[in-house]
């Protein structure tokens, strides 16, 4: 029985070592030469329909980030919308080549649909790729100036109809949170396919109220809230934004419990409009993410965004990754509160 195992453990020699190498190969390409993208298009899927916040940023992005990559390839955007962008995330955590070739945007909250059991989220936030986000977001829900509801305190007597682009965004999690935990009297209405088509059903007469971020709604119709049409009843985000005549919803809160609850709820908002990729080779994954941080330092990126009013706030894949990990360590008992409240 030694005999027989020393005879294995022999050296295996200059050939041997020249025939292992090849395999290895062989085996995996992906690290056996440095990725070059010339001459090849590079997917980016968006997972909303045109004209929304997510389309705007992963249009923006995809326009700079290929002089970025190796080779300079052509970066495409695919519109794949559905699910509140869990079509998208399940495309490219079990669908898309593991290479680099394919990159996409998600609901910030995404990520929190496979923590809260949530139906079509067949992805895992601690596998997939966190290539970066570039910026943090503010939410803010806002009402139509001839709805009853023009304050929080009206939102705690009154109904305010509003439209939403699906579960696992925040124009639906929010205000469905909101009315268990703080008693607010939301009527959500679904099937608009991206927020533009919430703005105009606020306009004809269809529905009275959205919830999205601040920098998509201000930056789609900027006339609406200068001139009063559209009030902001409160702002909910990593810090309070002066520039936002509402007050924060975490300081109307009453117990601490129903704030613990809250930050859990809105924990999207520091993911702000997050780029993902396949689980992929850690060389893969640095690529990406190298070419994310330098399309974010790129002046001509800058310019393109302030010209379409986005604020450039990134933070990287590494940062971005961090943040998933500390969501998804949120004590069970308050995920489990929070998700039988979304559902």
């Amino acid at each position: 029985m030694f005999n027989q195992a020393k005879r294995f453990a022999r050296p295996i020699g200059a050939a041997g070592a020249i025939f292992s190498a090849f395999a290895l190969a062989v085996a995996s390409p992906a690290l056996a030469q440095e990725p070059n993208f010339a001459g090849h298009n590079v997917t980016m899927i968006i997972g909303f329909g045109a004209g929304g916040g997510y389309d705007r940023w992963g249009r923006i992005v995809a326009r700079h980030i290929g002089k970025h990559l190796p080779g300079k390839p052509n970066v495409v955007p695919q519109n794949m919308p559905g699910g509140g962008s869990f079509t998208a995330a399940n495309h490219i955590y079990t669908v898309a080549p593991k290479d680099g070739s394919v990159l996409g945007i998600i609901a910030r909250d995404a990520p929190l649909g496979p923590l809260s059991g949530m139906t079509g989220a067949r992805f895992d936030p601690l596998k997939i790729t966190w290539v970066g986000t570039p910026t943090k977001e503010t939410n803010v829900c806002f009402a139509h100036k001839r709805a009853k509801v023009q304050s929080f305190e009206d939102l705690l007597k009154h109904e305010l109809i509003i439209g939403n682009t699906g579960a696992g965004t925040g124009t639906y999690t929010y205000p469905k949170g909101l009315n268990g935990l703080l008693g607010t009297k939301f009527k959500l209405v679904s099937g608009f396919k991206v927020s533009t088509d919430v703005l105009l059903a606020m306009e004809r007469g269809e529905v009275d109220g959205l919830c999205e971020s601040w920098d998509s709604a201000v930056g789609k119709r900027p006339d609406l809230f200068k001139d009063g049409t559209f009030k902001v009843l409160f702002q909910a985000g990593p810090q309070v934004e002066a520039e936002i005549k509402a007050p924060s919803i975490f300081s109307l809160v009453k117990t601490p419990e129903q704030k613990q609850a809250l930050e859990y709820l809105y924990a999207g908002q520091g993911i702000g409009r997050p780029f993902v990729a396949p689980e992929m080779p850690a060389d893969r994954v640095k690529m990406l993410r190298d070419a994310f941080a330098a399309t974010m330092k790129d002046p001509e990126f800058r310019a393109d965004a302030k010209k379409s009013k986005l604020d450039v706030n990134p933070t990287d894949g590494v940062g971005l990754e961090a943040l998933i990990k500390r969501i998804y360590a949120t004590p069970k008992h308050l995920i489990d509160k929070v998700a039988a409240l979304i559902k």
